[in-house]
Parts: structure tokens; C-alpha cells; sequence
């Protein structure tokens, strides 16, 4: 299974260079495709900054049929911020490795501060 970090959706979303490649990766990964909450709320506030709330509303229509949405357990909050220390995040990307480890799930990204935890934890980097 795999959590797909924001930066891939937003790719697609906000029809960056790289929306094909995003595109391809997330249909052959259809049925394996998982979601933390984090990134769904971190969408819709990109997008309604943009003012693009249409746009969020058939995201939300076109994806939550099709993908697993997860929420870091109660318990394993405190992770967030080990992770941040552990590994020099920032909250949204501790968060996303918190996510991953509860529910191991590998992370999907082209984010490239997770180049720290690769050897920690399951990274897919789509280059």
C-alpha cells in the first residue's frame, strides 16, 4: 500500500510539469492507494487560496471513491515531532512518515527531504 504525498496530487491538480508522470504513477498503483487526512485538508487549502473550491469538490468526488483515507492514530501523535527531530522535517512531512510507520504503508513522493528517512522507513521517490 501506498501513502501518496500531496505534492503528487497537487502536481496533477495544478497541472505542473510533471502531471503525466503523477497521472501514470497513480493508475499503476490503482486499489493499493491510501491518503492521510493531512493531505486532503493541505489540498483544499492550496486550492481555495487559488480560490479553485470546483476543483476541490470534483478531487474529492473523483479520488475518495477510489483511495483509502487514513488519520494518524490518537496514540502516535507523539511520533510527529520525534520524527521531526530525528530526521529535520518539518510537521507535514513528520506527519506523513507517522502515518506511514502506523499503517505500514510506504510513502509515494517527489518530495526530496525524505531522502533522510529512506533508510528508516519505505520510500517510492518519483523522479
Amino acid at each position: 500500500m501506498y501513502l501518496i504525498d500531496t505534492n503528487i496530487f497537487l502536481e496533477i491538480l495544478l497541472n505542473q510539469a510533471k502531471k503525466e508522470f503523477c497521472k501514470s504513477y497513480l493508475t499503476s498503483k490503482i486499489g493499493k492507494i491510501v491518503i492521510s487526512d493531512f493531505s486532503l485538508h493541505s489540498i483544499g487549502v492550496i486550492l481555495f487560496r487559488n480560490k479553485r473550491f470546483e476543483l476541490y469538490n470534483s478531487f474529492i468526488a473523483d479520488i475518495l471513491p477510489k483511495i483509502r483515507l487514513v488519520s494518524l492514530p490518537k496514540d502516535s501523535y507523539y511520533k510527529v515531532q520525534n520524527f521531526a527531530n530525528q530526521f529535520n522535517l518539518d510537521f507535514d512531512d513528520s506527519y506523513q512518515v507517522a502515518v506511514a510507520e502506523s499503517f505500514n504503508l510506504t510513502i509515494a513522493t517527489m518530495d526530496a527531504d525524505f531522502n533522510k528517512v529512506g533508510k528508516q522507513h519505505k520510500i517510492d521517490y518519483l523522479n
